[in-house]
Order: C-alpha cells, then sequence, then structure tokens
C-alpha cells in the first residue's frame, strides 16, 4: 500500500477540492485519446488511486497543472 497514492492524498499535497478533483479526472477519462492512462485504469464507483510514479498518475497531475 505504501506503493500507492491515492486522490486524498494527492488533493491534499496539491491543495484541491476533492469534489472538483474527481471532477476533472472523470472528464478527463472520457477522452482516451488525451489521457488513455486514465481512460483505461477508470472503473465507475471505484476510488482513484495510483502506484506513485505510473503514468496515470503523471497524467492526473498533468489534469491538475491545467488550472
Amino acid at each position: 500500500m505504501a506503493n500507492t497514492i491515492t486522490l486524498k492524498q494527492l488533493c491534499t499535497e496539491l491543495k484541491l477540492d476533492p469534489r472538483e478533483a474527481r471532477e476533472r479526472l472523470r472528464t478527463a477519462a472520457r477522452d482516451p485519446r488525451k489521457h488513455p492512462e486514465l481512460a483505461k485504469m477508470h472503473k465507475p464507483r471505484a476510488p482513484w488511486s495510483w502506484v506513485k510514479g505510473s503514468a496515470g498518475e503523471k497524467e492526473a497531475r498533468a489534469v491538475f497543472d491545467k488550472r
């Protein structure tokens, strides 16, 4: 479990509102051409989490950088 990062941890680190972060991730996951890793790993009703340093985590951080 120490090798994963959750959305809650990411929101705390980046000082984001979790509700807004989930909305952004869901929107990004609907576009598999721009965000293939998020689209691949997203499962409805499942918590968002990534392996540290993975492509999915990098895409999630990129989504949050586009404020």
